[in-house]
């Protein structure tokens, strides 16, 4: 065997003379080019993200209910609550001691001023005041004829003098004894009524005993507390109307205003005045006054509509024409049983009625007529 013609016994195989190995050397080098290009389209012609599929639900606004609301006229009134006092009271002392000998009144009565309600024994009194006239009689007499003695140039200056001071004297001590006489009379000292009387026929009073108490309910004055922002809307003279407990309501005026704050609640004392003719109010009686002070446009609302904004401000949720809510701060101005009225919104304002505590200022909402079928599944 010639030499080029041995096998390759190191392992080499060779294929130059194969037909074979030629196209297998131009398939793969055309899969190689195929390869490059598919893996450079990627570049060339980026596909689109596959979209991760989600579970979470579309976010929508929330239905809350509105009422549409115009602004009125309204009349602002002070309410406050307070009771009545009496116009005057006093005690009514014994001016003198003595047994009581009679009794001219009863607790409860109504009695004129300077009307008699008891009579004390006036005999030790009487006897004085004898006395004092006799002794002023007897100086009456002294200064005569020390003045005339004097005349004749009898007696000195000295003596008329001491006869003056002797007669002086006896004056005051009668007029003493006509005034003690006169206390012994126990009157009313001004008209009203005898809230309570002490005296009992028989029985022995000493000088500066309390005896009784008149009250003079006419007219009759109902104290109240108004706050401090309130203050600058009355005045002297205004008309209230002042609803008793009883049931009685009477036409009022504002008498008294107080120059000073209590130090504790920082409210004024308020006096106002109603006409009592005799007493038939008394007085301790628990009262309602409403004080007309002015008029305002305002907006009538049910209190549960209001809500606090983030600053504790008292105030009402409203929805715009793009069905954004708005936090509008208001006051309230008047109450009734049935609402309340409140100052703060514009003339029209579309007021959210249910589904405010859902809902913030800025959020979009979808708004729909409180008298609406659907409006009870609003905010559910």
């Amino acid at each position: 065997m010639p030499k080029d013609e041995l096998p390759d016994l190191n392992g080499h195989l060779k294929f130059e003379d194969d037909k074979g190995a030629g196209r297998s050397k131009w398939l793969a080098a055309l899969f190689a080019i195929v390869l490059v290009g598919w893996m450079g389209s990627g570049y060339i012609l980026p596909s689109q993200p596959d979209v991760e599929p989600t579970d979470e639900p579309v976010a929508r606004a929330v239905a809350v209910a509105v009422m549409t609301s115009s602004a009125q006229d309204i009349d602002l009134v002070l309410i406050s609550e307070g009771q009545s006092i009496p116009d005057r009271a006093t005690n009514v002392t014994a001016k003198v001691g003595g047994e009581v000998l009679s009794v001219s009144a009863d607790r409860g009565d109504l009695v004129a001023a300077g009307q008699e309600i008891g009579r004390l024994d006036a005999a030790t009194i009487e006897a004085q005041l004898v006395q004092a006239q006799t002794q002023l009689d007897q100086a009456t007499s002294d200064l005569e004829k020390s003045t005339s003695l004097q005349k004749s140039g009898i007696t000195t200056e000295d003596r008329v003098l001491q006869a003056r001071a002797a007669k002086a004297s006896a004056e005051a001590a009668v007029a003493a004894a006509q005034e003690q006489l006169e206390n012994t009379v126990i009157r009313a000292p001004f008209a009203g009524r005898l809230n309570d009387m002490t005296l009992d026929e028989g029985e022995f009073v000493n000088s500066g005993d309390v005896v009784a108490e008149v009250l003079d309910n006419n007219p009759l004055s109902i104290v109240v507390q108004v706050p401090q922002q309130a203050l600058s809307r009355l005045k002297k003279g205004q008309t209230a109307k002042v609803s008793f407990i009883t049931g009685e309501v009477r036409d009022g005026t504002v008498a008294f205003i107080g120059a000073n704050a209590d130090s504790q609640t920082r409210t004024f004392r308020v006096e106002v005045t109603v006409d009592n003719p005799d007493s038939e109010m008394p007085a301790g009686l628990s009262a309602r006054i409403a004080i007309p002070t002015g008029k305002a446009r305002g907006h009538f609302i049910s209190p549960a509509i209001l809500s606090l904004g983030t600053d504790g401000e008292l105030g009402i949720k409203t929805v715009t024409d793009d069905n954004i809510v708005e936090f509008a701060p208001v006051s309230i101005v008047r109450a009734q049983t049935d609402g309340i009225w409140v100052t703060g919104l514009p003339e029209s304002a579309d007021i959210i009625t249910v589904g405010q505590g859902f809902v913030n200022a800025g959020d979009t909402v979808d708004p729909r007529p409180s008298d609406a079928p659907a409006a009870t599944e609003v905010a559910q």
